[in-house]
């Protein structure tokens, strides 16, 4: 199910994907990637405070999970919200283009 949405996430169709993302997450409901990934596809629809949602799920599973804190600034960066701290935590755990470029 997680590759079939990654491949309609990949082909632009982000509401098949979100639905695929629905079903995977219903199988495995501690599946961060799945959760980051439903983020991305909200966010490119300009849902950006599903795409927190979802991210803040993910690092709930994975606290450790880069991608979700950089996805998750991202979105809040788009709302004007504090994103440094998501930013500053993607440098910590090794990923520091955004913080370099953002929050300096």
């Amino acid at each position: 199910m997680l590759n079939r949405a990654n491949v309609k996430n990949n082909l632009k169709d982000y509401k098949g994907a979100i639905a695929d993302y629905n079903k995977a997450i219903e199988i495995d409901p501690n599946d961060a990637i799945a959760y980051v990934n439903r983020g991305i596809a909200k966010y490119l629809l300009k849902d950006y405070k599903g795409s927190i949602a979802d991210n803040n799920k993910a690092i709930e599973i994975d606290p450790n999970y880069t991608k979700a804190y950089v996805n998750r600034g991202a979105a809040k960066h788009i709302l004007n919200e504090n994103s440094c701290d998501d930013f500053k935590k993607a440098c910590d755990l090794g990923s520091c283009e955004a913080f370099n470029q953002l929050c300096k």
